[in-house]
């Protein structure tokens, strides 16, 4: 019976552990992301945190790593700008937004972000069919960020990626 008892301890605490220690780096760095992006709206006047992230995909090509998820966030009871944030409770009844986000990330010891996109709004909002349409539109062109195209050279098209001479 003692090894069940263990067995279940096991299971509960690998149950709390916290989403973001489950999460890899760059998905910790897609969500710091979003949040900071979110709380610099000028409508938000509430903190808000991770509720879930869902739908990670993650691939890598030649040209780097491509990250697909999907941020769920609840608001808080804590102003935007309070100091301290670590006694944020969430409150129940209020908004729940949902964030869809793309990054492409190259292949460097700090992955430097080739390209993003993202997009924020309340959970129903994204569900729409256009939305979901112009989002996986973006996320297609962020992932082709940094790939080597077999596009033709047109005259001018590098005028000017060298600077003026010192």
């Amino acid at each position: 019976a003692a090894p069940a008892v263990l067995a279940l301890l096991a299971l509960l605490a690998l149950m709390t552990v916290p989403v973001q220690a489950a999460q890899a780096p760059l998905q910790r760095r897609i969500v710091r992301e979003l949040l900071e992006h979110f709380h610099g709206r000028g409508h938000v006047q509430h903190l808000f945190q991770e509720r879930s992230v869902e739908g990670v995909e993650e691939r890598e090509d030649a040209s780097g790593t491509f990250v697909r998820l999907r941020l769920n966030l609840a608001q808080t009871n804590c102003p935007k700008r309070a100091p301290k944030r670590q006694n944020c409770r969430v409150v129940e009844t209020k908004r729940r937004p949902a964030c869809v986000a793309c990054f492409k990330f190259d292949h460097g010891d700090v992955p430097k972000v080739l390209d993003k996109y993202y997009n924020c709004g309340p959970s129903h909002h994204l569900a729409v069919k256009e939305i979901k349409q112009r989002d996986e539109a973006e996320c297609q062109a962020v992932e082709a960020a940094g790939r080597a195209t077999d596009a033709l050279y047109l005259p001018g098209m590098f005028a000017f990626a060298r600077g003026l001479p010192d």
